[in-house]
């Protein structure tokens, strides 16, 4: 039937049998709802209920009693996050951690908790508030504050900072292993990550190639938590850490200048402020390396498309910048003096799209 889809076998019709397809009234009730599995997902992270279920299943009293809740509205919320895969309920009422709910751990690789938090948490709930000012306007949300830029937000705490910085990471460690693999490094011999926040990319990198040096460059303040995250990793001796501001200058003389998740954040005036100080700063034969999903030429019902509209919709309400097309990145980067020279698709919802100076 026209504008139905299949959907799993967990759900059901009438009497109890499966439904083939989910009717679009059905589709459009779960679009309009589906804050509430954010606001839940949220607070799940908040409570850490991963952390308290990775020894095994237990019950929501004695979980609400660990985190100070309401027994039975525990109850209903963990139902809630149930239903969709977070938790796992057995028969005698106990929840239990799934895959999906394992990565809401804290400290276990692949976690993602950092990352629900902020991006489920006040800040960008409050930026989505103001979409229609977005739609009217152009701008992005917190303008409607008087606030020019989102980066120097006075509102904007430290612990704002880190959270952010945390989320990134927990982003950052799937995509790091996915570049390192895809786009061979190995004809450099210095790096920078410009906008590299606490160095979780540039780890990932440089324990992939053995013979490289790098720099993660960022503001002052993750330029310090990027020191703790090299440190930590060993990885002192092999990489510096560079505080500054690239909308004027950046470290100069490396082979190549990576920028993940940088440009997205910009509207094209501000990006191009950014790639020409990356264009000074380069040798003739430097790269330009931008690590960013790249949007599609047509969205149709996919979790790519979903992932890409997603992303280019929050980069409008928070930052005022957008996700580019591979058209939107060539002229970017003609604009700064570089010439696109090939686009290398991941394993993750990234690219490595590759710049040279034209």
């Amino acid at each position: 039937m026209a504008g139905e889809r299949n959907v799993s076998t967990n759900k059901s019709g009438p009497g109890g049998a499966t439904s083939a397809a989910t009717p679009p009234q059905t589709i459009v009730y779960e679009l309009a709802t589906a804050h509430y599995l954010s606001r839940a997902l949220f607070l799940a992270a908040k409570l850490k209920l991963a952390d308290l279920l990775a020894d095994g299943p237990r019950s929501s009293a004695d979980l609400a009693k660990s985190t100070g809740v309401h027994a039975p509205s525990l109850k209903r919320m963990m139902r809630l996050l149930a239903s969709v895969g977070v938790f796992s309920e057995d028969e005698q009422g106990n929840f239990g951690l799934t895959s999906v709910g394992n990565c809401l751990r804290s400290e276990v690789p692949g976690s993602q908790r950092s990352m629900v938090l902020h991006f489920g948490g006040a800040r960008i709930q409050e930026n989505w508030k103001e979409l229609e000012h977005s739609i009217r306007s152009g701008e992005p949300a917190f303008r409607v504050r008087g606030v020019t830029n989102i980066f120097s937000d006075p509102l904007r705490t430290p612990q704002d900072d880190a959270d952010f910085d945390a989320a990134m990471a927990d982003l950052t460690r799937l995509i790091s292993a996915a570049v390192a693999a895809a786009y061979d490094f190995t004809p450099f011999h210095k790096i920078v990550d410009v906008g590299g926040g606490n160095g979780t990319l540039m780890v990932g990198i440089l324990k992939a190639y053995p013979h490289l040096h790098g720099i993660v460059f960022d503001q002052p303040s993750a330029a310090e938590r990027a020191k703790v995250v090299i440190a930590d990793s060993g990885l002192t001796a092999r990489c510096d850490v560079v505080g500054g501001d690239f909308f004027k200058e950046v470290p100069a003389r490396s082979d190549a200048y990576l920028l993940k998740h940088v440009i997205h954040d910009w509207t094209d005036e501000q990006s191009q402020t950014i790639l020409r100080n990356c264009r000074r700063a380069m040798p003739a034969n430097g790269k330009l390396l931008i690590v960013e999903g790249v949007y599609p030429p047509r969205i149709v019902e996919s979790a790519l498309s979903r992932a890409a509209a997603t992303n280019d919709m929050n980069m409008m309400v928070s930052t005022g910048g957008r996700q580019r097309s591979e058209a939107e990145f060539r002229a970017l980067y003609e604009s700064a003096g570089f010439k696109l020279t090939r686009i290398v698709p991941t394993v993750s919802r990234v690219c490595v799209v590759e710049g040279v100076v034209a």
